[in-house]
């Protein structure tokens, strides 16, 4: 897809110099920036399984497993 954009002289400049600098089209350059821009305006995903295995503060070593089986543990 193509898209016209009008850019003043300053920073079209910038966007010359930068794309030279790292050896990439304007047009790289460009996208890339638009990406990372898109990407940071969107909240991160927490991903759902994270705290699965979170312990609670108690005895959470898988030595302490049959111990804690023993007890009881999970049979509420």
């Amino acid at each position: 897809m193509s898209v016209t954009v009008d850019l003043p002289d300053e920073l079209l400049a910038a966007l010359r110099a930068e794309a030279e600098r790292r050896g990439v089209s304007i047009e790289a350059l460009i996208a890339e920036s638009v990406s990372e821009h898109v990407e940071a305006g969107r909240p991160r995903r927490r991903l759902a399984i994270a705290g699965v295995g979170d312990s609670g503060g108690k005895r959470g070593f898988a030595r302490d497993a049959d111990e804690l089986l023993a007890d009881g543990f999970g049979r509420d």
